[in-house]
């Protein structure tokens, strides 16, 4: 019980701050709400980061630390089941981070303040429960928590095609639950387990073997899917450009940081991980459509002229980078695609933090509108060229170490089929790098000529904490990443274990 009530912690935190949220009188009450839940929120993620570090160097190997369960639909068996390892504790210490900056970062929005942060919180809340829970249900559950507020906070407070877009990504990510509901009830009854905890699913006698294969080859594309789309999967991703570009400031931050997390997370943890035989047999298929994914949303975001589809595009690039690395089913590539997940996860913060602060100034995202900011605006102009380089993957910055991980790992399978997508996914490198170069240049040196753009102020306090958090933490995954992917493995080796040990290469599979 006190291992449920500590990692329930994450959601109840939430719940309070909605409370609070709701009998709040003014803007400043609210603003005093946000700030307190989400320090607490980040503060907590901190502790369970040190205590699990502590507990795993103190030799305690349980695949999940901090496990508990109260039942919750007897018929059906499904449970309210929490545990951690190193990935989950990794993606809620991400998740902390964004909420954290992201509140900084819409301290001065309006209208409808009050509103806007319970809908964001509401967000917050689905996605520490998501990376908290390790049942099946419990997990879909939060999953569309997570979803739903998204449609509110674009259709009211973005900007514009914003009700297009809304629902766009409300239809395509619905589409793509009810695909993974087919997954999730097809595992249940497949496996035999009478249980929806992954864990126990996974470790039951015979493995992944007590879903016949037949289902695993009908379950795991529904599945894979299912997250894959939320994961911008090719050709799944039309959404995420739309809905990037028209959501508020610290909703795009939170939804690329966060949300397009849950997809790369649920496809290693469910598809994968409770499927591993048609994993194998089928991964080539969907190694071939993430692979598309990297090369096509890198060159997608050449030809745009808004900041914010040129960061959307990116988006789809360096999300499919995940998926393709935990397909390659290795210690390092999957290491890798969750140190991509950090990564890009505070990459992609800073800079649609930075292209909103830009846009509240200017009035436009149009690159062709916008040039010398350096001058009128050096602090945030400075931010966006280390968010440019943290992107093009240069030393000493979070992306590197992520990508460097991943197409190490993603080389090491020995056949020509994987070495040659490898070798695909790595020009992504270089065309990520003439964007970047040239997004820089054009808009940040050069004479303006606007003359209201030469009146503009530069960032206030708010903004410039919110930034700095952010330049922060990249820089710090950058230069020590030793002991996160030291985290990390501990939740990635029993996984890819797991799928090593059970899965069996089939003859049929003509890249196997």
């Amino acid at each position: 019980m006190d291992n449920i009530l500590f990692l329930s912690s994450f959601v109840f935190i939430p719940l309070v701050m909605l409370f609070g949220l709701w009998v709040a009188r003014s803007i400043n009450q609210v603003r005093g709400v946000m700030v307190a839940g989400s320090t607490a929120l980040l503060a907590l993620s901190v502790y369970l980061t040190i205590r699990f570090l502590g507990d795993r160097a103190a030799g305690i190997a349980d695949e999940m630390l901090y496990t508990g369960a109260i039942s919750w639909f007897e018929p059906l068996n499904i449970k309210y089941s929490v545990g951690v390892d190193g990935i989950s504790v990794a993606m809620l210490l991400l998740s902390s981070v964004i909420v954290f900056t992201g509140t900084f970062a819409s301290w001065q929005l309006k209208p409808l303040t009050k509103e806007y942060f319970l809908w964001f919180t509401l967000l917050s809340m689905g996605v520490f429960g998501f990376f908290i829970t390790v049942d099946m249900f419990a997990m879909f559950m939060f999953y569309e928590i997570a979803l739903i507020p998204m449609y509110l906070l674009i259709g009211v407070w973005g900007s514009g095609r914003k009700e297009y877009s809304a629902m766009k990504l409300t239809l395509m990510l619905m589409g793509g639950s009810a695909f993974l509901m087919c997954g999730i009830f097809g595992i249940f009854y497949g496996s035999g387990a009478a249980t929806m905890n992954i864990v126990e699913i996974a470790n039951q006698t015979g493995g992944a073997h007590a879903i016949d294969f037949t289902q695993q080859c009908i379950w795991f594309p529904l599945t894979f899917i299912g997250f894959g789309v939320l994961g911008a999967l090719f050709p799944f991703h039309t959404w995420s450009p739309d809905g990037h570009a028209s959501a508020p400031t610290a909703v795009s931050m939170l939804h690329a940081g966060v949300l397009m997390k849950l997809g790369g997370y649920g496809c290693f943890r469910i598809a994968m991980y409770l499927m591993p035989e048609a994993a194998n047999e089928l991964g080539w298929i969907f190694l071939i459509l993430t692979g598309i994914s990297v090369v096509y949303g890198a060159f997608s975001a050449c030809v745009q002229t808004d900041l914010k589809y040129i960061n959307a595009y990116s988006s789809v690039s360096h999300c499919g980078l995940v998926l393709f690395a935990i397909l390659m089913l290795n210690q390092t590539a999957c290491t890798g695609a969750v140190l991509q997940m950090l990564s890009h996860g505070l990459m992609t913060a800073l800079f649609f933090a930075l292209i909103g602060m830009i846009y509240g100034r200017t009035h436009t995202r149009d690159v062709r509108e916008l040039n010398g900011l350096m001058r009128i605006m050096p602090f945030l102009s400075v931010c966006y060229v280390i968010a440019g380089l943290a992107n093009l993957g240069l030393p000493g910055l979070s992306g590197f170490i992520a990508e460097m991980t991943i197409f190490v790992g993603s080389f090491q399978n020995a056949d020509t089929f994987h070495r040659v997508l490898t070798i695909v996914a790595c020009s992504s490198i270089v065309i990520t790098a003439v964007y970047i170069l040239r997004l820089v240049g054009k808009i940040l040196y050069g004479t303006c000529t606007d003359e209201h753009h030469l009146k503009l102020t530069d960032a206030t306090w708010d903004e410039r904490f919110a930034v700095i958090c952010l330049i922060v933490a990249v820089a710090g995954l950058g230069m020590a990443p030793l002991w996160v992917s030291d985290m990390i493995s501990t939740g990635v080796v029993p996984i890819v274990d797991h799928i090593k040990e059970v899965a069996v290469v089939s003859t049929s599979n003509p890249f196997m």
